[in-house]
């Protein structure tokens, strides 16, 4: 098992242009993390290959792993050109994650903001052959470098833990499995105790987040809180902070014999790189005592 952090916990920083994709690693490393996931926010790799080719040398050179890449995609398109553009568009992040050195990719398979008629079960199954179609173009143009690719509970519409399974079963392919994200169900409302338990057994990956949890009729005031598929409020929190059961779920976790990558992520209020040193410093100690 190896603790980590994704690049997305330092975007503020990021952003405002207070450290540079190759300061983040050796921050990482500085800090106890043992890997790094890329998300490519706040940068980009793929037009750049001097950029890529000089953090995979900064992360042999600071013993950093690069665990994860992760990216947006969307393959439910209004037509066949637009859906062959966006699986050509994919195939070359998966070529950076193969000039990146790294065997492990997750992307999505819809735009991640989506009203609330897009996140009914009926829009799913109607879309589900595209989401389907994308995925195994993906993990087979994957295959041929030993990457295994992946969705995410992730973007409403394929969050919840059955329907995660769903396209898995689906897409059928040995490649391709699950980044499991212990908060993002609460998004649509799954207990995360029931959808970690559910999707345990397909996962490559785990992201470890936090979030404050308020019920839909008690709003919190002011904050970056978001509202749920059904209206209930949630805030990033740091981990082991917040309102997730978080010592029951890393006991899940353990006991089921996962010994990958645990990657951190932070989106909460805190500043960005005192709240990733106590989420890593966190997760280490509570995994300790799972």
């Amino acid at each position: 098992m190896k603790i980590g952090l994704s690049t997305y916990s330092l975007l503020s920083a990021l952003k405002a242009g207070e450290m540079t994709v190759l300061d983040a690693i050796q921050w990482i490393a500085d800090n106890g993390g043992e890997h790094m996931e890329i998300v490519p926010y706040g940068f980009t790799l793929v037009d750049q290959p001097e950029l890529a080719d000089a953090v995979r040398d900064k992360a042999k050179e600071a013993g950093i792993e690069l665990s994860n890449y992760s990216m947006p995609a969307n393959f439910v398109q209004p037509d066949e050109a637009a859906f062959e553009a966006e699986v050509a568009r994919v195939k070359q992040h998966v070529d950076l994650v193969h000039r990146l050195g790294m065997k492990h990719m997750r992307h999505d398979v819809t735009a991640f903001t989506l009203p609330p008629e897009m996140m009914t079960i009926h829009w799913f199954e109607e879309n589900l052959s595209w989401m389907v179609r994308g995925s195994r173009l993906i993990a087979d143009y994957a295959a041929q470098y030993g990457i295994t690719t992946t969705i995410e509970n992730h973007g409403f519409s394929v969050q919840a833990s059955d329907r995660v399974q769903r396209v898995l079963a689906a897409v059928d392919r040995p490649n391709f499995r699950t980044t499991l994200d212990v908060g993002n169900f609460l998004c649509v409302d799954e207990q995360p105790l029931v959808g970690v338990r559910n999707n345990l057994p397909y996962a490559s990956l785990v992201h470890v987040k936090d979030f404050y949890i308020r019920p839909y009729d008690e709003p919190p005031g002011a904050g970056p809180w978001f509202r749920s598929a059904h209206g209930n409020y949630l805030r990033g929190a740091i981990v082991g902070q917040g309102d997730l059961d978080m010592r029951r779920i890393l006991k899940l976790i353990k006991e089921s014999g996962y010994d990958g990558y645990l990657t951190v992520e932070f989106e909460g209020m805190e500043e960005c790189r005192a709240a990733s040193k106590i989420a890593m410093d966190n997760l280490r100690r509570l995994w300790q005592e799972a």
